[in-house]
């Protein structure tokens, strides 16, 4: 398994904007070969931020890396730009490969 993460810093007053932003928009993830699921977390305030992370869990490493070169993901951040007014700084790529996992039965 690999998973990525982002980790966005969000203006507080901004919070359901950004939350409608990606409840609303078309991922394209489900069609993705190697998708597995996709969560997005709110976290505390922060340092005058609101804090959020998406965590996509993706069969290896290079499913993501061909989901970042493909039109799935070009056609899902299309228009990622005109949100920036609602962050606190850029968001924060983490990445990530499975050295152990326990899952319930």
């Amino acid at each position: 398994m690999h998973l990525t993460m982002n980790r966005f810093r969000v203006i507080p007053g901004q919070e359901d904007a950004f939350e409608a932003m990606w409840k609303t928009r078309d991922s394209h993830l489900k069609s993705v070969p190697g998708f597995v699921s996709f969560h997005l977390m709110r976290g505390e305030i922060e340092d005058g931020a609101r804090l959020y992370a998406s965590h996509t869990l993706w069969a290896d490493r290079a499913s993501f890396e061909a989901w970042t070169k493909s039109e799935a993901f070009r056609a899902a951040h299309k228009g990622a730009k005109s949100s920036g007014a609602m962050y606190d700084g850029p968001p924060v790529l983490e990445c990530f490969d499975s050295v152990q996992a326990i899952e319930a039965d």
